[in-house]
């Protein structure tokens, strides 16, 4: 587990050893441990460690025996040992127990179709010396990061944007065409970067860089096939099976590892595989919050408790107040984008918990896109029911679906708004329906809320529905959610806030074996009625007791929604005032304010809309303005004073 960056200049000229190491000290909290590069003139790798197999003898880069290739490589390949045994058998020899050092020798064997043969989450730079060539890649799902930035005179990569700013020639201006869909989803889709000139590299995907062309292409797509001819009985075995293997290989590791315990189904699972495959107690790690009604909705500590004692585990937990104001811009320059998702800021403070005694920690994250965890999940199954209703009670009911509250803080009010969201979009198409439960803010409003609407024109779900197939509406979604949410959203912030402590997070529920079996799966299988996760509960039922099978499911964010209308109210009114608004010159301040009044009122639970307006405010102020974390946390503080 690193950062890894490099640059290749298409004039020739040597890339400057300062500029690789300028780089790498942007990044110096994705691997603390240790650091190299190699520069072969016009091209130069190089990376930062955190070092977590082969502690002594994985340096990297690293090359093969007759110094042709070169590698650095961010991640873990999990089935490295039965790669490296192969490939000995082949007459291969390796210099080092490093996992990374199968791909030099995969290389030389298969050419670039070795990615195929990886089980891990990675991104890679590997540089052939004899063909003068480059070859930077994605892990399958995107569990891994990387950014790209190219213009005349070079191509240049890093695992984080920040490191790419450090470049001379680079420079921090906004993306504004993104901005809008930015608003619509509350995350930057790939391979669009919020940084105008950078962009990310899509997952599954693989560049080159040779004889100063640069090329691309996806090498692994989701399965569009469904399988039909399984019972449920051998669904429920196979992904046993598969998610026993996963956890399994996911736990090797030369230094301790930990596990997210949040006590829903997908962390307890990890955490009771990894207690079966475990001679000590494994370490876990749970969050919580202190204070009243929103916050006890968000905290989940006594059914991580529950599980924690089930499988004996060395159980430590966390029960926080966080400080957003101090947080917010401290985490906003780690995710080098902004966001409207509150689950970075539990992930860093689990993290920072952990890192306190593990270098290596499982997640459950994906198990919900994997088998059909959401409520918006069940919308197509609830509005096959709500059509046979008579058309006049249909209409009536979407009558009043406007003015119902909303307020995803308060038990009652979140039911409401729930069922606010289903009766507005009941009548809608299935792909329409489920855009409506996936955005922050609709088209529409975001049409209004732009001083220049009309400068943004890319959808990242119109085209990720365009890829996704003709599968059942629940594959469908899944589809979707794989191109979209999923990496750009979950899995980044999942990586950004566990690297900014130097912390490798795993997450083995999105095995690309798994994944893959996951999307052949029947939707019925899947979810069963009105039961989330069918086919995931029945595989584990014989691991975990009924009462964590079916328990009701919570976000793992915070309650910020709830502090915007109470302790944070006055950060909100100042970040989104007039002047402010005015300065920046992107939205419209009539609207700003009809969000903030709608929110506070709860006419719309506006949680998720009004922090993706306050953070981007926030990351314009360190990226843009150039000012650092800490000069911005003081100001927001004051604004609380």
């Amino acid at each position: 587990m690193c950062g890894i960056h490099g640059i290749y200049r298409f004039d020739g000229h040597a890339v400057a050893p300062e500029m690789l190491s300028t780089m790498g000290n942007v990044t110096r909290h994705r691997g603390p441990d240790d650091e190299g590069m190699h520069i072969d003139g016009s091209c130069g790798i190089a990376m930062r460690r955190l070092s977590i197999i082969d502690l002594a003898g994985g340096h990297q880069p690293l090359s093969n025996v007759d110094q042709t290739l070169w590698l650095v490589c961010n991640g873990e390949i999990y089935n490295y040992r039965e790669l490296r045994a192969e490939l000995q058998a082949k007459g291969y020899h390796f210099k080092t127990g490093s996992d990374s050092e199968v791909l030099l020798h995969l290389y030389d064997a298969e050419g670039d179709d070795f990615v195929l043969r990886l089980n891990g989450m990675f991104d890679f730079a590997l540089w052939d010396v004899r063909r003068r060539r480059l070859l930077i890649g994605r892990d399958r799902i995107g569990v891994k990061p990387l950014y790209v930035m190219q213009d005349g005179q070079r191509l240049a990569f890093a695992t984080e944007a920040k490191a790419l700013l450090a470049l001379p020639g680079v420079s921090t201006e906004l993306n504004r065409s993104v901005v809008a869909s930015y608003l619509h989803l509350g995350y930057v889709a790939a391979p669009d970067c919020i940084f105008k000139g950078i962009r990310k590299l899509p997952p599954a995907t693989l560049l080159v860089v040779e004889s100063g062309q640069v090329r691309e292409w996806r090498y692994w797509r989701l399965p569009e096939r469904i399988d039909q001819g399984l019972s449920e009985r051998e669904w429920v075995e196979r992904v046993r099976v598969q998610l026993e293997q996963s956890v399994r290989m996911q736990m090797v590791s030369d230094v301790p590892i930990g596990a997210f315990l949040s006590g829903g189904v997908d962390s307890s699972a990890v955490v009771g595989f990894m207690a079966k495959h475990s001679p000590q107690p494994i370490r876990t790690y749970a969050i919580g919050f202190t204070g009243g009604e929103a916050e006890a909705l968000y905290n989940e500590l006594p059914y991580a408790r529950r599980v924690a004692e089930l499988f004996g585990t060395q159980h430590r937990e966390i029960v926080v107040r966080p400080d957003v104001v101090s947080l917010l811009p401290k985490l906003l320059w780690h995710m080098d984008e902004p966001l409207s998702d509150t689950s970075f800021i539990t992930t860093f403070l689990v993290s920072e918990f952990a890192r306190q005694d593990v270098k290596v920690i499982l997640s459950g994250v994906g198990g919900d896109e994997l088998f059909g965890g959401y409520r918006r999940y069940l919308g197509e199954h609830y509005a096959q029911q709500y059509r046979r209703l008579p058309g006049w009670l249909r209409r009536s009911a979407a009558s009043i679906a406007g003015r119902l509250p909303a307020d995803r803080h308060s038990g009652l009010l979140n039911t409401l708004r729930l069922a606010k969201g289903f009766l507005a979009s009941a009548e809608m198409n299935a792909d329409d329906r489920y855009r409506s439960y996936l955005q922050v803010l609709d088209r529409e409003t975001v049409s209004e809320l732009l001083m220049q609407p009309d400068a943004a024109k890319n959808d990242p779900l119109e085209v990720a529905f365009a890829g996704a197939g003709t599968q059942d509406a629940l594959n469908r979604m899944f589809a979707v959610d794989a191109e979209t949410q999923l990496p750009d959203d979950l899995l980044m912030l999942t990586d950004k806030m566990s690297m900014a402590v130097s912390l490798e997070c795993r997450v083995p529920l999105l095995d690309h074996q798994l994944v893959e079996l996951a999307a052949s799966m029947p939707a019925a299988i899947k979810v069963r009625g009105g039961r989330l996760k069918h086919v995931l509960k029945e595989s584990l039922s014989d691991l975990l007791p009924n009462d964590i099978l079916d328990r009701k499911k919570r976000g793992f964010g915070t309650p910020m929604g709830a502090w915007l209308k109470k302790e944070l109210a006055p950060l909100l009114r100042r970040l989104l005032a007039p002047d402010v608004v005015q300065r920046r010159g992107l939205f419209r301040q009539p609207v700003v304010d009809r969000l903030v009044a709608d929110h506070e009122a709860n006419r719309i639970d506006g949680t998720d809309a009004l922090l993706a307006l306050m953070n981007l405010e926030i990351w314009s102020r360190i990226y843009l303005d150039h000012r650092e974390p800490s000069d911005v946390a003081s100001e927001l503080k004051s604004y609380l004073a």
